[in-house]
């Protein structure tokens, strides 16, 4: 999972769209794992910092979360697990806020 800040973007009309980062994030991961293609099924899920997921991710977790509904019954799998992640992206964003802080 890569996680991306939208300022880190190049060009002035990205930052200014929702989730550029996430898709530019993703979109590089397609190219840096290309030869993967072939052999295995790849999605690649880049997430902003501010929680925006690129649509690969989400049609991730959806088809994870459908096919845990089939084995559980609990018809909100999806819905569970895009919760727990997004909780654990804002205790990741938490600890990389308090890191920013000297320790003195």
């Amino acid at each position: 999972m890569t996680l991306m800040q939208y300022h880190t973007l190049e060009t002035l009309p990205q930052r200014q769209l929702t989730g550029a980062a996430a898709n530019q994030a993703a979109a590089n991961k397609i190219a840096k794992y290309d030869e993967l293609a072939g052999t295995r099924i790849f999605y690649p899920v880049a997430i902003e910092t501010g929680g925006t997921w690129n649509h690969w991710a989400v049609e991730l977790v959806q088809e994870i979360g459908t096919r845990a509904t089939l084995i559980t019954g609990e018809p909100r799998e999806s819905i569970f697990l895009f919760q727990q992640l997004s909780i654990a992206l804002q205790r990741g964003n938490a600890v990389a806020f308090l890191d920013t802080f000297d320790s003195d």
